[in-house]
Protein backbone atom coordinates (compact mmCIF):
# COMPACT_ATOMS: atom_id res chain seq x y z
CA UNK A 1 0.00 0.00 0.00
CA UNK A 2 2.82 2.25 0.80
CA UNK A 3 4.61 1.76 -1.88
CA UNK A 4 1.54 2.69 -4.14
CA UNK A 5 0.89 6.11 -2.59
CA UNK A 6 4.82 6.55 -3.17
CA UNK A 7 4.38 5.80 -7.06
CA UNK A 8 1.35 7.54 -7.41
CA UNK A 9 2.80 10.80 -5.43
CA UNK A 10 5.99 10.66 -7.45
CA UNK A 11 3.82 10.53 -11.02
CA UNK A 12 1.62 13.52 -9.52
CA UNK A 13 5.27 15.32 -8.80
CA UNK A 14 6.76 14.74 -12.04
CA UNK A 15 3.25 15.63 -13.57
CA UNK A 16 3.62 18.90 -11.92
CA UNK A 17 6.97 19.59 -12.86
CA UNK A 18 6.22 18.94 -16.34
CA UNK A 19 3.56 21.32 -16.37
CA UNK A 20 5.64 24.44 -14.45
CA UNK A 21 8.47 23.30 -17.22
CA UNK A 22 5.58 23.74 -20.22
CA UNK A 23 4.48 27.15 -18.44
CA UNK A 24 7.85 28.25 -18.57
CA UNK A 25 8.56 27.42 -21.88
CA UNK A 26 4.92 29.05 -23.08
CA UNK A 27 6.14 31.98 -20.88
CA UNK A 28 9.18 32.46 -22.83
CA UNK A 29 7.98 31.83 -26.34
CA UNK A 30 4.76 34.10 -26.27
CA UNK A 31 6.62 37.24 -24.26
CA UNK A 32 6.56 40.16 -26.53
CA UNK A 33 9.66 42.20 -28.09
CA UNK A 34 11.78 43.81 -25.51
CA UNK A 35 10.60 46.92 -27.27
CA UNK A 36 7.26 46.13 -25.96
CA UNK A 37 7.59 44.42 -22.89
CA UNK A 38 7.36 45.29 -18.81
CA UNK A 39 7.93 43.95 -15.55
CA UNK A 40 4.58 44.02 -14.73
CA UNK A 41 3.47 41.72 -17.47
CA UNK A 42 5.58 39.08 -16.58
CA UNK A 43 4.79 39.43 -13.03
CA UNK A 44 0.56 39.61 -13.79
CA UNK A 45 1.72 36.13 -15.10
CA UNK A 46 2.31 34.78 -11.41
CA UNK A 47 5.78 33.10 -12.29
CA UNK A 48 8.00 35.61 -12.46
CA UNK A 49 10.41 33.41 -10.95
CA UNK A 50 9.94 30.12 -13.61
CA UNK A 51 10.28 33.06 -16.29
CA UNK A 52 13.34 34.48 -15.70
CA UNK A 53 14.49 30.84 -14.84
CA UNK A 54 13.46 29.55 -18.66
CA UNK A 55 14.81 32.62 -19.78
CA UNK A 56 18.22 31.46 -18.14
CA UNK A 57 17.85 28.19 -19.51
CA UNK A 58 17.78 29.53 -23.30
CA UNK A 59 20.57 31.49 -22.39
CA UNK A 60 23.00 28.90 -21.38
CA UNK A 61 21.63 26.80 -24.25
CA UNK A 62 22.08 29.44 -26.71
CA UNK A 63 25.64 29.45 -25.26
CA UNK A 64 26.24 25.70 -25.61
CA UNK A 65 25.10 25.99 -29.35
CA UNK A 66 27.45 28.45 -29.98
CA UNK A 67 30.43 26.59 -29.07
CA UNK A 68 32.92 29.05 -28.20
CA UNK A 69 30.97 32.34 -26.92
CA UNK A 70 31.20 32.76 -23.66
CA UNK A 71 29.13 33.40 -20.74
CA UNK A 72 26.79 36.40 -20.53
CA UNK A 73 28.38 37.65 -23.91
CA UNK A 74 26.21 37.47 -27.48
CA UNK A 75 27.21 35.68 -30.16
CA UNK A 76 28.69 37.06 -33.12
CA UNK A 77 27.33 38.50 -36.11
CA UNK A 78 26.75 35.77 -39.01
CA UNK A 79 28.98 35.39 -42.27
CA UNK A 80 27.06 35.18 -45.20
CA UNK A 81 29.59 33.17 -47.73
CA UNK A 82 29.39 34.61 -51.25
CA UNK A 83 27.77 32.13 -54.06
CA UNK A 84 30.07 29.74 -56.03
CA UNK A 85 31.21 30.10 -59.15
CA UNK A 86 29.83 29.02 -62.07
CA UNK A 87 31.61 26.53 -63.79
CA UNK A 88 33.56 27.32 -66.70
CA UNK A 89 32.01 23.93 -68.69
CA UNK A 90 28.83 22.51 -68.57
CA UNK A 91 27.64 19.28 -67.85
CA UNK A 92 25.07 17.10 -69.74
CA UNK A 93 22.07 18.90 -70.34
CA UNK A 94 22.71 21.70 -68.49
CA UNK A 95 22.30 25.40 -70.17
CA UNK A 96 25.10 26.61 -71.80
CA UNK A 97 27.60 28.50 -69.25
CA UNK A 98 28.41 31.89 -70.87
CA UNK A 99 32.40 30.61 -70.94
CA UNK A 100 30.87 28.12 -73.60
CA UNK A 101 28.68 31.20 -75.40
CA UNK A 102 31.78 33.02 -75.62
CA UNK A 103 34.00 29.94 -76.67
CA UNK A 104 31.08 28.78 -79.22
CA UNK A 105 31.24 31.99 -80.83
CA UNK A 106 34.53 32.45 -81.48
CA UNK A 107 34.84 28.50 -83.09
CA UNK A 108 31.85 29.06 -85.13
CA UNK A 109 33.16 31.30 -87.81
CA UNK A 110 36.14 31.27 -89.78
CA UNK A 111 38.18 34.15 -90.35
CA UNK A 112 37.64 34.17 -94.00
CA UNK A 113 34.02 34.13 -93.15
CA UNK A 114 33.41 36.55 -90.70
CA UNK A 115 35.20 38.78 -92.77
CA UNK A 116 32.81 37.52 -95.69
CA UNK A 117 29.28 38.54 -93.73
CA UNK A 118 27.77 41.82 -93.33
CA UNK A 119 25.14 42.36 -89.97
CA UNK A 120 22.62 44.31 -90.12
CA UNK A 121 24.01 47.26 -90.62
CA UNK A 122 26.35 46.87 -93.15
CA UNK A 123 29.26 46.00 -91.16
CA UNK A 124 31.68 42.97 -91.10
CA UNK A 125 30.43 39.23 -89.91
CA UNK A 126 27.36 38.01 -90.37
CA UNK A 127 24.26 39.11 -88.01
CA UNK A 128 24.22 36.52 -85.04
CA UNK A 129 21.03 35.76 -84.58
CA UNK A 130 21.38 32.95 -81.20
CA UNK A 131 23.06 30.06 -79.72
CA UNK A 132 21.41 26.89 -78.09
CA UNK A 133 22.66 23.47 -76.80
CA UNK A 134 22.23 21.10 -79.71
CA UNK A 135 19.59 17.95 -79.27
CA UNK A 136 21.38 14.39 -79.27
CA UNK A 137 21.88 12.10 -81.81
CA UNK A 138 19.24 9.45 -81.49
CA UNK A 139 22.33 6.67 -80.81
CA UNK A 140 23.48 8.78 -77.68
CA UNK A 141 20.06 8.96 -75.68
CA UNK A 142 21.33 6.43 -73.67
CA UNK A 143 24.83 6.76 -73.42
CA UNK A 144 26.24 7.90 -69.94
CA UNK A 145 28.23 11.11 -70.96
CA UNK A 146 27.01 12.37 -74.32
CA UNK A 147 28.92 15.17 -76.07
CA UNK A 148 27.75 18.53 -75.51
CA UNK A 149 27.18 20.67 -78.78
CA UNK A 150 26.21 24.10 -79.65
CA UNK A 151 23.94 25.69 -82.58
CA UNK A 152 24.68 28.96 -83.44
CA UNK A 153 22.53 30.50 -86.42
CA UNK A 154 23.41 33.64 -87.76
CA UNK A 155 21.61 36.19 -90.72
CA UNK A 156 24.01 36.92 -93.58
CA UNK A 157 22.60 40.25 -94.82
CA UNK A 158 25.13 39.94 -97.92
CA UNK A 159 23.98 36.48 -98.90
CA UNK A 160 20.40 36.92 -97.33
CA UNK A 161 21.17 33.29 -95.88
CA UNK A 162 20.57 31.46 -92.24
CA UNK A 163 23.79 30.74 -91.31
CA UNK A 164 24.23 27.43 -88.81
CA UNK A 165 27.16 25.97 -87.29
CA UNK A 166 27.21 23.12 -85.23
CA UNK A 167 30.23 22.79 -82.77
CA UNK A 168 31.21 19.48 -80.19
CA UNK A 169 31.81 21.98 -76.95
CA UNK A 170 34.84 19.73 -75.86
CA UNK A 171 36.72 19.25 -78.97
CA UNK A 172 36.10 22.62 -80.19
CA UNK A 173 35.61 21.27 -83.74
CA UNK A 174 32.63 23.00 -86.37
CA UNK A 175 31.29 19.34 -87.02
CA UNK A 176 28.29 20.80 -89.13
CA UNK A 177 27.55 23.63 -91.34
CA UNK A 178 24.81 24.97 -93.20
CA UNK A 179 23.75 28.01 -95.36
CA UNK A 180 19.86 28.16 -96.67
CA UNK A 181 18.05 30.97 -98.46
CA UNK A 182 14.29 32.35 -97.43
CA UNK A 183 13.93 30.61 -93.98
CA UNK A 184 13.42 34.10 -91.95
CA UNK A 185 13.50 33.43 -88.02
CA UNK A 186 11.95 35.55 -85.77
CA UNK A 187 14.20 39.25 -85.41
CA UNK A 188 16.65 39.86 -83.08
CA UNK A 189 16.57 43.00 -80.49
CA UNK A 190 19.48 44.51 -82.35
CA UNK A 191 17.71 44.02 -85.92
CA UNK A 192 14.23 45.67 -84.32
CA UNK A 193 15.67 48.61 -82.95
CA UNK A 194 17.19 49.06 -86.41
CA UNK A 195 14.17 48.64 -88.47
CA UNK A 196 12.79 51.25 -86.13
CA UNK A 197 15.61 54.02 -86.63
CA UNK A 198 15.30 52.98 -90.30
CA UNK A 199 11.30 54.02 -90.01
CA UNK A 200 12.35 57.58 -88.31
CA UNK A 201 14.94 58.19 -91.10
CA UNK A 202 12.43 57.68 -93.51
CA UNK A 203 9.59 60.01 -94.58
CA UNK A 204 7.14 57.21 -93.88
CA UNK A 205 8.20 57.80 -90.28
CA UNK A 206 5.92 60.90 -90.59
CA UNK A 207 3.18 59.34 -89.19
CA UNK A 208 4.95 57.79 -86.44
CA UNK A 209 6.71 61.23 -85.21
CA UNK A 210 3.19 63.55 -85.29
CA UNK A 211 1.42 60.61 -83.35
CA UNK A 212 4.19 60.96 -80.66
CA UNK A 213 4.20 64.69 -80.75
CA UNK A 214 0.52 64.66 -80.13
CA UNK A 215 1.06 61.94 -77.38
CA UNK A 216 3.79 63.40 -75.42
CA UNK A 217 4.14 66.98 -76.31
CA UNK A 218 7.35 66.92 -77.63
CA UNK A 219 9.43 65.38 -80.26
CA UNK A 220 10.40 62.14 -80.98
CA UNK A 221 13.94 62.33 -82.23
CA UNK A 222 15.95 58.79 -81.09
CA UNK A 223 14.27 55.64 -81.29
CA UNK A 224 15.58 55.24 -77.11
CA UNK A 225 12.65 57.60 -76.08
CA UNK A 226 10.14 53.87 -77.89
CA UNK A 227 10.07 50.41 -76.32
CA UNK A 228 9.75 48.24 -79.90
CA UNK A 229 9.83 44.74 -81.28
CA UNK A 230 9.19 43.57 -84.51
CA UNK A 231 7.76 40.18 -85.94
CA UNK A 232 9.00 38.68 -89.77
CA UNK A 233 6.89 39.88 -92.99
CA UNK A 234 6.92 37.69 -95.55
CA UNK A 235 5.44 38.89 -99.57
CA UNK A 236 4.21 35.08 -100.02
CA UNK A 237 2.10 34.74 -97.25
CA UNK A 238 -0.06 38.10 -98.15
CA UNK A 239 -3.20 38.50 -101.28
CA UNK A 240 -1.12 42.48 -101.73
CA UNK A 241 2.41 43.17 -101.64
CA UNK A 242 3.33 46.93 -102.48
CA UNK A 243 6.26 46.14 -104.93
CA UNK A 244 8.75 47.83 -102.62
CA UNK A 245 8.08 44.88 -100.04
CA UNK A 246 7.84 42.20 -103.35
CA UNK A 247 11.29 40.52 -102.21
CA UNK A 248 10.29 40.08 -98.56
CA UNK A 249 10.67 36.64 -97.38
CA UNK A 250 14.01 36.05 -99.28
CA UNK A 251 14.93 39.35 -98.39
CA UNK A 252 14.63 39.87 -94.51
CA UNK A 253 11.81 42.21 -93.73
CA UNK A 254 10.26 43.18 -90.40
CA UNK A 255 7.03 44.79 -89.22
CA UNK A 256 7.52 46.97 -86.28
CA UNK A 257 5.59 47.50 -82.96
CA UNK A 258 5.95 50.44 -81.14
CA UNK A 259 5.25 51.94 -77.81
CA UNK A 260 6.27 55.27 -75.84
CA UNK A 261 8.55 54.38 -73.15
CA UNK A 262 5.91 54.90 -70.06
CA UNK A 263 3.15 56.20 -72.26
CA UNK A 264 0.87 54.48 -75.07
CA UNK A 265 1.21 52.36 -78.14
CA UNK A 266 1.83 53.79 -81.32
CA UNK A 267 0.29 51.93 -84.03
CA UNK A 268 3.32 51.01 -86.52
CA UNK A 269 1.99 47.83 -88.37
CA UNK A 270 1.28 48.93 -91.80
CA UNK A 271 4.96 49.87 -92.12
CA UNK A 272 7.72 47.00 -92.85
CA UNK A 273 11.17 47.08 -93.56
CA UNK A 274 13.21 45.70 -95.70
CA UNK A 275 16.31 44.91 -93.79
CA UNK A 276 18.21 43.98 -96.71
CA UNK A 277 17.52 46.87 -98.93
CA UNK A 278 17.20 49.22 -95.85
CA UNK A 279 14.12 50.86 -96.93
CA UNK A 280 10.56 51.24 -95.74
CA UNK A 281 7.09 50.28 -97.12
CA UNK A 282 3.83 50.46 -96.15
CA UNK A 283 0.65 48.04 -96.63
CA UNK A 284 -2.34 47.91 -96.50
Amino acid sequence: MNSTVRRHLGKVLAGAAIAVTGTAVMIGVTLPDPAGADDTRVGRSGDAAVAGSAQGEQSAQGDRDSGSTAAGQAPGPGVVEGAPAVDEQGIGRDPLTDAELERVEKLALTPSQFAGGRDVEGDRGPQHLGTNLSEMEPSEVDDAAPPRRAEVSYYDYKSDELVTKTVNLATGKVERSGAVKGVQPSPTRQESREAAELILASPRGKGLKKDYQDAMGKPLTSVDQLWVSGGIYRADREETVPPALAKCGVHRCVRVTSKVKNGPWIDTRDLVVDLSARTVGRIG
